[in-house]
């Protein structure tokens, strides 16, 4: 149950994460690109400017990491045998012998059920 729920969250950070990246502007469309070739680099410092969209970018592919992480650790896990329904979770028990017709049950050697003779075959 919850590794798939943890999949079902890692495939919506999977097209969170696809869409940010889309909607981001690139490098080249800075606002320091209008003034000559590669002073975009430098116009917001080394560190450049971090938008909502990029904090946001890496939130969601930190948040994508852990559910990849915790995947990983369900794929390695010993895998428990689940019942599918609730017949398969009732324990079944043998019937008692003494249910069991007479003629049903093997004679050993000094009992006192007759041996039984052997059906023609056809």
């Amino acid at each position: 149950m919850l590794q798939n729920l943890i999949t079902f969250l890692h495939g919506i950070l999977c097209f969170a994460i696809v869409a940010l990246v889309l909607l981001q502007r690139g490098k080249g469309a800075d606002a320091g690109a209008g003034f000559g070739a590669g002073a975009s680099g430098t116009v917001f410092g080394a560190r450049g400017s971090a938008t909502f969209f990029s904090k946001l970018t890496a939130v969601l592919a930190t948040l994508f990491f852990m559910t990849s992480m915790s995947l990983a650790w369900f794929a390695t896990r010993p895998q428990v045998e689940q019942p599918d329904s609730i017949v398969d979770k009732l324990v079944t028990e043998p019937a008692p012998a003494a249910d069991i017709a007479p003629d049903l049950v093997p004679s050993l050697p000094g009992s006192t059920v007759p041996e039984q003779p052997a059906p023609a075959g056809e």
